[in-house]
């Protein structure tokens, strides 16, 4: 596994299982077994997914210890406290801290959250908080109006929604971008230029769109529950995109470069 180093010394796994829209109970708790079963080490849940108890429960039935494995959940922005949910999300983990806490969206404007996430930090409850589908100009917001630097920004990114203005911002802030649908929920892994370079490349479609957030160094949580398509999507660090195949895999981007995190925002 090759690693993120964050702004806050941590280090966030290039790939992590992605565990939206699986259902809490035994759907929930087979991927995360197969996915650390087979070398994953980054699980990603959120107070929203309602799955964080079976997260919890795979994570202690796996046999790993727990300071092999980097943990994220994210705050509800409907909820009025992130210090009072995360000892929520703690319980429902079964976790005394989680690695990384993040707020969801930017429900209320950028900055009305962040207070309570940093009270998160100082009482040991998140080792690292940082924000998911923020703007550049949200976070420029964030970054100005308190005293901890996001540590990650986790939004849609992928070939298809290479938002190269805002990954300069979080450069910029020294915020790692992470990709949350890198394959667009199977979507993209049917464009013929994506299937022309798998075929070239020996790998399948999946593994060359996730490949190429990696190239770019951005971390990647693809979400599957099959066992198989799990351990697809693990292999992608013993081979390397050319040149040639990521700049042509550049210009699938149909979001013209954007600095937004979202076309549309579903929460105003």
């Amino acid at each position: 596994m090759e690693f993120a180093k964050l702004n806050d010394g941590n280090q966030l796994p290039l790939l992590g299982l992605g565990v939206w829209q699986v259902p809490d109970g035994s759907s929930c708790e087979n991927a995360v077994r197969w996915a650390l079963d087979l070398g994953y080490r980054h699980i990603d849940t959120a107070q929203a997914y309602r799955n964080e108890a079976s997260v919890g429960k795979a994570l202690r039935d796996s046999g790993v210890p727990r300071d092999e494995v980097f943990i994220t959940t994210k705050f509800y922005p409907g909820g009025k406290d992130p210090v009072a949910e995360a000892e929520h999300s703690l319980r429902r983990l079964g976790l005394d801290q989680v690695d990384l806490y993040l707020v969801h969206w930017p429900q209320g404007g950028p900055v009305r959250a962040w207070p309570g996430m940093e009270r998160a930090r100082e009482r040991g409850l998140a080792r690292s908080i940082g924000v998911s589908n923020f703007s550049a100009a949200d976070l420029d917001a964030v970054t100005g109006a308190g005293s901890v630097v996001p540590a990650a920004n986790q939004v849609q990114f992928s070939a298809v929604e290479y938002r190269r203005g805002l990954l300069e911002a979080c450069h910029r802030h020294g915020i790692a971008l992470e990709a949350y649908s890198p394959l667009g929920t199977g979507r993209h892994l049917r464009d013929r230029r994506v299937a022309d370079i798998a075929a070239r490349t020996g790998r399948t479609p999946a593994q060359v769109l996730l490949r190429w957030c990696v190239q770019h160094g951005v971390p990647v949580i693809p979400k599957s529950t099959h066992r198989e398509r799990i351990a697809e999507n693990a292999q992608i660090f013993d081979f390397s995109l050319s040149a040639a195949d990521m700049a042509a895999l550049d210009e699938l981007d149909k979001t013209r470069g954007t600095d937004r995190a979202l076309e549309r925002s579903w929460w105003r």
